[in-house]
């Protein structure tokens, strides 16, 4: 891993931290799925554009789950 990806992995890092903190207080699979999505998925990337590509679709799925009520 290089140093850009080292840097740019805190990003869905702290965004999948703040789902999950979300998650927890007010019961929400949505964002505990999603928060939990974040924080892995920067380990199996290996390219900036794999990581932005990846972090868009979950937050998308993430987006569309709540706009379906979940």
């Amino acid at each position: 891993m290089d140093a850009t990806l080292l840097i740019l992995s805190t990003i869905p890092g702290g965004i999948g931290f703040v789902l999950l903190v979300l998650a927890k207080k007010y019961g929400r699979v949505p964002h505990f799925v999603a928060g939990i999505a974040f924080l892995v998925y920067p380990y199996f990337v290996d390219s900036v554009l794999s990581m932005v590509a990846v972090g868009v679709a979950i937050g998308v799925g993430f987006w569309l789950a709540l706009r379906a009520g979940w």
